[in-house]
């Protein structure tokens, strides 16, 4: 069973499935704040950010980028920097559970509890990333 266990996560097709899943959230946000252009500026203006159209193209950009570096694992350790610096930015401008009122208090909480999470993922991701080229050296 432990060979089975060993096989499967020194395996390329496993490290490829990884990075995709830890992706997704990102290129389907960063993809919808260009396809639903105006719905993106909505986010932006609800979150207090001027202005909007800027704020909205940087956060595609930055999705989108990140996305790409952590599927090619190019740079991953980059696209994981710039994702958890993202996210750590949404919790202080989006989800500020500490100056909500309840119920919003809670569901900020939650929601910055799971970008928390998702930044454990991507310091994760960079460690194996880094750990998996210096085995191929």
């Amino acid at each position: 069973m432990q060979d089975l266990v060993d096989k499967a996560l020194d395996s390329r097709w496993l490290w490829i499935l990884a990075r995709i899943l830890l992706a997704v959230v990102f290129l389907s946000s960063g993809l919808a704040k260009l396809i639903d252009f105006q719905g993106g500026l909505a986010e932006m203006r609800a979150a207090g950010l001027e202005p909007d159209w800027l704020f909205n193209i940087a956060t595609a950009l930055v999705l989108l980028g990140g996305s790409v570096l952590l599927l090619l694992d190019r740079a991953l350790w980059l696209g994981a920097g710039a994702l958890s610096v993202f996210l750590l930015l949404t919790i202080v401008v989006v989800h500020r559970f500490w100056a909500l009122p309840e119920p919003q208090a809670r569901l900020a909480m939650f929601w910055a509890l799971e970008h928390a999470t998702v930044i454990g993922g991507l310091i994760a991701a960079a460690i194996a990333s880094r750990l998996r080229r210096k085995g191929r050296a």
